[in-house]
């Protein structure tokens, strides 16, 4: 240390002699003595700020840390299946563990504006998750947005920091951000007291960033499946016109041959309809879904008689469970439609559900004309195979957005031989959402 400030006085003693130098050569020039003593001003400055001054020369000349960047990245990477369902307290937990992992910080906290959301490593228990948020220096971030760095422990402002031997000696503090506002903080600690490095400051910051980015993403995920669930809403009362024509000029030829026919008809289209208006929410079970579904075959069949046979092999253990609305009819509407219609002779539609583990496996099956190869790509186009009504690219995207892109519909057809469709559906057996009113009427596949 001796040695250090002898040399910086070495130093300072030859700067003022080649200052008075300069001085000397100038005036013997016949300069100007404003310019020559802003010009010995700007030099004393720079000596000032590069030689005298270390600590600042070293904040001038900190350079992004590429292990800080490397680190950022792996955290927003592994963080992201977690934070894209939004921020609370099961997802900032795992959050906060993943942070402390690649960071190896002593403690990791997350908070949103209100609340301790996550909390590991180090620390005190009178933060736990789940408590209000306690520290001044936190409630500062959140109301200014502006990062803070505490260097000492009497600047974390804790109302308990003389009652308890919390071992946290100094923190940075970047605010979370989602759209501009301040949702929450990430804080990174240390166990010792002094200057936190620049490094642990960029990467606090680069968390905090990356982070926001991804609750962000969070929140156009949830923003989309509310378009979506108000696009069901609006779907779920929609009507094929192609089938309510047909099925009115059915019901008109069996009023002149077949009156009680043709009454028996318009009691099944009424109950399609109240089917289609009563439901509410987005689930139903699979026994409402299968009675919908009957009440359509019922009118199909009368308009196609005998070139239409149904089978069904349904599991009736899976008649508690619950199902997206308007799953299982488009599916077989898209068969009688495109598979049978365009045969010239009879033809079988089979619907099977069976339980498989923890899900419902559905096909539907035709052994109709089948899919040529240049249009199976389009069948997932929206549109396809619906006229008017629910079609096959909604039911395929509203199984991916509810249950995640492994599941949603496989196709599988053979020209002239027919076309199966298969479902798998996660068991859901909860009220949590109303699926629709049970069905006053005892289920018509009871007993098939």
């Amino acid at each position: 240390m001796k040695l250090r400030k002898q040399q910086q006085g070495n130093t300072v003693l030859k700067f003022i002699l080649l200052q008075a130098a300069a001085l000397a050569v100038m005036l013997w020039l016949g300069q100007d003595w404003q310019v020559i003593l802003v010009l010995m001003l700007l030099n004393s400055l720079t000596f000032y700020l590069v030689i005298v001054h270390p600590n600042l020369h070293r904040v001038l000349t900190v350079r992004v840390d590429p292990k800080s960047f490397d680190r950022s990245l792996q955290i927003a990477n592994e963080t992201l299946p977690f934070l894209r369902r939004g921020l609370n307290k099961e997802t900032a937990q795992h959050t906060a563990e993943i942070i402390q992992k690649i960071s190896d910080v002593p403690a990791v906290a997350i908070t949103d504006r209100n609340y301790v959301l996550s909390f590991i490593g180090a620390g005190c228990e009178r933060h736990p998750p789940g408590g209000t948020i306690i520290t001044n220096a936190t409630k500062e971030v959140i109301a200014t947005g502006q990062l803070k760095i505490i260097e000492k422990k009497e600047d974390f402002n804790c109302p308990y920091q003389d009652k308890c031997d919390c071992p946290l000696e100094s923190a940075v503090i970047a605010p979370l951000k989602c759209k501009g506002e301040v949702i929450g903080t990430v804080k990174l600690y240390q166990t010792r007291e002094g200057e936190v490095p620049s490094n642990l400051v960029k990467l606090a910051v680069g968390i905090a960033q990356l982070l926001g980015i991804q609750v962000e993403l969070a929140e156009l995920d949830r923003q989309a499946q509310l378009v979506t669930r108000a696009e069901l809403d609006a779907l779920q009362a929609q009507i094929n016109p192609h089938f309510l024509f047909n099925t009115l000029n059915t019901i008109s030829m069996f009023i002149r041959t077949n009156p009680e026919t043709a009454r028996r008809l318009l009691k099944r289209l009424a109950a399609f309809f109240r089917h289609s208006l009563k439901r509410r929410g987005h689930l139903v079970t699979f026994e409402e879904e299968l009675e919908y579904l009957h009440h359509y075959l019922v009118l199909e069949k009368a308009r196609f008689r005998e070139k239409l046979r149904v089978k069904r092999d349904i599991d009736h253990q899976l008649l508690k469970y619950k199902i997206p609305v308007l799953t299982l009819q488009p599916l077989v509407e898209n068969s009688i439609r495109h598979g049978i219609t365009p045969k010239m002779e009879p033809g079988t539609v089979k619907i099977s559900a069976r339980l498989a583990g923890d899900e419902m496996h559905i096909e539907v099956q035709d052994d109709g004309v089948g899919i040529e190869p240049e249009v199976m790509s389009e069948v997932f186009k929206p549109g396809f195979g619906s006229g008017s009504g629910v079609g096959l690219s909604n039911v395929h995207e509203r199984l991916k957005i509810l249950f995640g892109d492994e599941y949603g519909l496989t196709i599988t057809s053979t020209p002239g031989q027919g076309t199966t469709v298969f479902v798998r559906i996660p068991l859901i057996n909860d009220t949590s959402e109303k699926g629709g009113e049970k069905s006053e009427i005892k289920s018509t596949y009871s007993g098939r």
